[in-house]
C-alpha cells in the first residue's frame, strides 16, 4: 500500500507510477458489516398473532430485514431496518403496524 503524501508535501518530479492507483476497491461491500438500523425514526413493529404467513412483506423489504426461515416470515432484523414502511403498506392483515420510533 501507498503512503498519502498531502498536497503540501508533493513532489512535482514524481511519475504516473508512483501515484497511488484510485477507484479500487479491496472487497465486496456488504451492509451485513453495518448497524444501519440507527438511522431509523420511524419503525415498524410486526404483530404475530394476525400474520397469515403470506409473505407479501418479504420481497419488497429493500433492506432485506424481514427474515424467512423454512417459509415462515420472523420479526424484523432492527439492526438493519431503515423503516421505510413498504412492508406496512403492502401487509394486507394488519399484521405491521408503523410508528415513530422512540430512542
Amino acid at each position: 500500500m501507498r503512503k498519502y503524501v498531502p498536497a503540501a508535501e508533493v513532489n512535482e518530479n514524481i511519475t504516473w507510477q508512483d501515484i497511488a492507483p484510485g477507484g479500487e476497491v479491496p472487497e465486496g461491500g456488504t451492509s451485513d458489516l453495518f448497524n444501519t438500523g440507527d438511522w431509523r425514526t420511524m419503525v415498524p413493529t410486526f404483530i404475530e398473532e394476525k400474520c397469515k404467513q403470506c409473505l407479501l412483506c418479504f420481497p419488497v423489504c429493500p433492506d432485506s430485514s424481514i427474515p424467512v426461515v423454512d417459509g415462515k416470515r420472523l420479526d424484523f432484523d432492527y439492526k438493519h431496518c431503515k423503516g421505510c414502511g413498504v412492508c406496512y403498506k403492502v401487509c394486507p392483515f394488519g399484521a405491521i403496524t408503523f410508528g415513530k420510533e422512540e430512542k
